[in-house]
């Protein structure tokens, strides 16, 4: 499956999928895809990350075949394909979770490699139960500003706040190292509480003064990973269409060379949650959101 050629095809005509990919009409021979779910009924702040994955796909059109980084064809290299959108349950966390893990089940029982669209957050909980259920636990790399493993907003379990603490309670996951953290915190024991929960955070510091220990840390993570970037680990000037914006984030270069830089034994999956289009700016965070999904693409190529 092909790109539409851009010098045959403008990139402003056609169909608006992510990259210009084919839809999958079936998974035969597909390596990796791309899957939206729209999703944004978890957030605690801001919402219209439901619309994430129709940014994205807008915001793909001047993907090219080959990346010079990494001297890949990713998508010629991956068959890859768009997927098209869940069908979520607007208002219901709980059955929209079901949907999600039952459509994510069949792309990987087929072996292929799903590259999400989000969504808030919530959705890389039910994700990761069709991962262990396939893969046993995963390691979880896990880009964002914030924690993500608060034990529950007003009372309630499931939000785009409480998922990681969820995935590890439910034993989905066997490493999780989170990169980007920063921000004013609710509380000092939200520290305590990711040492007992066993996450490594590295916080916006480290991340930009001891840049090499962070990724080597990521590196030597053996055994099926499931990267989770949460957008709003980039610096608002850079990616304003989020719900929840940090201020003193990551630039959209030094985020694009960190994943260039990874590694990885086995990525089985890979999401980008969070876009929330009607905060962006002349679609720089779709744009950017693309790039990153482009980049996770050209990482499996390289490391095939």
């Amino acid at each position: 499956m092909r790109q539409i050629d851009a010098l045959k095809s403008p990139r402003f005509t056609q169909i608006s999928t992510f990259a210009r990919l084919p839809i999958c009409e079936s998974l035969n021979g597909v390596k990796a895809l791309f899957i939206g779910i729209p999703f944004d009924d978890a957030t605690t702040y801001r919402p219209g990350a439901r619309f994430g994955p129709s940014g994205i796909r807008q915001g793909s059109r001047l993907l090219r075949p080959y990346n010079m980084y990494l001297d890949v064809y990713p998508f010629d290299d991956l068959n890859a394909c768009d997927r098209g959108d869940v069908n979520v349950v607007p208002g219901y966390i709980d059955d929209t979770m079901e949907v999600i893990e039952k459509d994510i089940d069949e792309i990987v029982k087929s072996k292929i490699v799903p590259f999400i669209a989000g969504g808030d957050h919530s959705i890389t909980l039910p994700i990761l139960r069709s991962m262990a259920k396939n893969y046993g636990k995963v390691n979880v790399i896990h880009f964002d500003s914030h924690f993500d493993f608060w034990d529950s907003y007003w009372g309630k379990k499931y939000t785009h706040g409480t998922w990681l603490r969820r995935s590890i309670e439910e034993g989905l996951i066997s490493n999780v190292i989170q990169v980007g953290i920063r921000g004013p915190q609710f509380t000092k024991d939200d520290f305590e509480d990711g040492k007992k929960l066993g996450v490594k955070s590295f916080n916006i510091r480290e991340v930009k003064y001891s840049r090499e220990r962070v990724i080597s840390t990521l590196n030597s993570l053996n055994g099926p990973t499931y990267i989770s970037l949460d957008i709003d680990v980039v610096d608002p000037a850079f990616a304003p269409g989020t719900g929840t914006p940090e201020v003193g984030g990551l630039t959209s270069f030094e985020t694009l060379e960190m994943l260039r830089e990874l590694k990885l034994e086995k990525i089985v999956g890979f999401d980008v949650v969070e876009v929330s289009p009607p905060y962006d700016i002349s679609e720089i965070t779709s744009m950017l959101a693309a790039n990153i999904i482009y980049e996770g693409m050209s990482l499996i190529s390289f490391n095939k």
